[in-house]
């Protein structure tokens, strides 16, 4: 989870979201894109998945809010379940053509 080691936060109950939003404007959407990359990994053009644990929750609610036209623009986030084990995947079907996880690593 990228924010997570930015900001110093421990592994405390982190649970997995899967965060989708339809926005009409491109600026908005590519940075409310560009927002989720810092939580998750964006796994279609305007879908991500992201390991958060309570606080960072509640901060990335607050900035997708921040970044939408509540009255045109929705997103949906759904809780997948807790990060668990040492190489944790969310419990998730793909049809058709596998996705790609980009890698991971730190950004500089």
């Amino acid at each position: 989870m990228k924010r997570a080691s930015r900001r110093g936060e421990g592994n405390m109950s982190r649970r997995f979201y899967l965060v989708s939003y339809e926005v009409a404007d491109h600026r908005c959407r590519d940075r409310l894109a560009k927002l989720l990359m810092d939580y998750g990994d964006r796994i279609q053009f305007s879908v991500s998945c992201c390991e958060l644990n309570p606080r960072e929750r509640v901060w990335m609610f607050a900035e997708i809010r921040e970044r939408l036209n509540g009255a045109e623009d929705p997103a949906l986030v759904v809780e997948l379940g807790p990060v668990e084990g040492p190489h944790p995947r969310p419990d998730m079907a793909v049809l058709g053509r596998p996705l790609e996880r980009p890698p991971r690593g730190r950004i500089i």
